[in-house]
């Protein structure tokens, strides 16, 4: 069980942290790439040839400014490809629209700007169609967040 976290520009880094993060907390195997759709097109052909070769089941791609990355990386493979927008200029509204609207039948799932860790999170619920174990650990995830949102809550609120 393995997921491509791919982004087009070292600045993104951070942004995409949250990806990897979320996917460390269900211990899914990830690999991080750096690759631009437009800068190094053959070399991102060349890495999705080998992500579908070496068994990788999701791919989390983040763009922004022109954000072709998701779309391009979603024409060239069957895997899921989730979308993160990022927050590049007009306030990441241009990349958010960039990756949703995406041509009949190359479909991007896309998650709200800069929201990688939500990237994460939907590969977690996709892996955990598959997955009897990592279905369990979403399941039990889940219902610790309610208790605990319950417990933080439960008493009102002061201002």
């Amino acid at each position: 069980m393995k997921v491509a976290i791919i982004f087009g520009s070292k600045s993104d880094k951070d942004i995409m942290k949250g990806a990897a993060d979320a996917l460390k907390e269900f211990n899914i195997e990830y690999k991080a790439f750096i690759l631009s759709a437009h800068r190094v097109p053959e070399k991102l052909m060349e890495v999705l040839d080998n992500i579908e070769e070496e068994g990788y089941e999701c791919v989390i791609a983040g763009a922004g400014l022109a954000a072709h990355l998701p779309g391009v990386i979603a024409s060239h493979t069957i895997l899921p490809v989730i979308g993160v927008p990022i927050n590049a200029a007009l306030n990441g509204m241009d990349s958010l629209l960039a990756i949703v609207q995406m041509p009949k039948s190359i479909p991007v799932a896309t998650v709200g700007i800069n929201n990688s860790y939500n990237a994460g999170m939907l590969a977690v619920q996709i892996l955990s169609l598959k997955y009897p174990e990592v279905k369990e650990k979403l399941s039990q995830y889940r219902k610790n967040m309610k208790e605990k949102f319950i417990r933080d809550n439960n008493e009102g609120v002061e201002f």
